[in-house]
């Protein structure tokens, strides 16, 4: 085969691969418009605010004293959330009366001059009345420990004073930073989590978002990753394909997780 030929066979596998990854967005699209909504049973009843938001994936505070750190994502506003999720984090210290809910906002960054949003509140709310979905759950005395780190992580963000909706930076990017700089959390971000591949051009190659890994990332807009958490994943243009070794599972873009 010839240069030229060989040239336009790898064009196009990937041009067939993107399509794929297209229509994998319009078959998620269509497959959430069928899915009846996911009911909220609440852990608390007492509190009116916790009653009317919590879906009853975290404990609430009266009831439950120990530390907690729990990682959530929820389909993104608009038209974005045929093919994205937004990512947020929630802390609660030992003994501590609420939760501190940790997360990055675009239109706060034009109105504050930060993107950075820590505030008090219901950590297993809606998001832009998407549903939220839990990713990470850790419970214990222990887990004040990790939390501290989890706060210099914050702290530490470097682009909380920038935000692109894609590739990134944005919410997932933050989410992404964390789970780096904190590996003990070993958070797998979703397939559908765009921008939790955005790298610096600086920063082409290094660890995977959960530590366990390695990731070679031009951009947030073509890469690879390879990691315990992540298993393998392929990047095209922020749209991701994951093959989880670790829970058996398979991710596509704009579906998520297939099983």
């Amino acid at each position: 085969m010839t240069a030229p030929k060989k040239k336009r066979t790898r064009l196009r596998w990937i041009m067939y691969l993107f399509l794929f990854m297209v229509a994998c967005v319009l078959t998620g699209s269509l497959i959430r418009s069928l899915k009846s909504p996911i009911e909220r049973k609440p852990t608390n009843t007492s509190d009116r605010e916790w009653a009317e938001r919590s879906y009853g994936y975290a404990p609430h505070p009266d009831d439950y004293h120990d530390a907690v750190i729990q990682v959530y994502a929820a389909r993104t506003r608009g038209n974005k959330k045929a093919l994205a999720v937004h990512t947020w984090i929630a802390t609660k210290r030992n003994g501590a009366s609420e939760y501190i809910i940790s997360q990055i906002f675009g239109w706060r960054l034009s109105r504050r001059g930060t993107a950075l949003d820590r505030e008090p509140g219901v950590p297993d709310r809606a998001w832009a009345r998407n549903e939220p979905a839990l990713l990470l759950d850790l419970r214990g005395v222990d887990v004040e420990q990790l939390i501290d780190k989890v706060e210099v992580a914050i702290i530490a963000y470097p682009w909380k004073n920038e935000y692109t909706v894609w590739p990134g930076p944005n919410s997932n990017t933050f989410l992404a930073w964390i789970g780096l700089q904190v590996p003990e959390l070993k958070l797998d971000l979703p397939a559908t989590a765009i921008g939790k591949d955005w790298r610096p051009i600086s920063r082409t190659f290094g660890k995977s978002p959960s530590g366990t890994g390695v990731q070679f990332s031009l951009y947030g807009l073509l890469g690879i990753t390879a990691g315990f958490e992540e298993g393998i994943e392929i990047n095209i243009a922020g749209l991701s394909i994951e093959l989880d070794f670790k829970d058996l599972a398979l991710e596509l873009p704009g579906i998520g997780r297939v099983w």
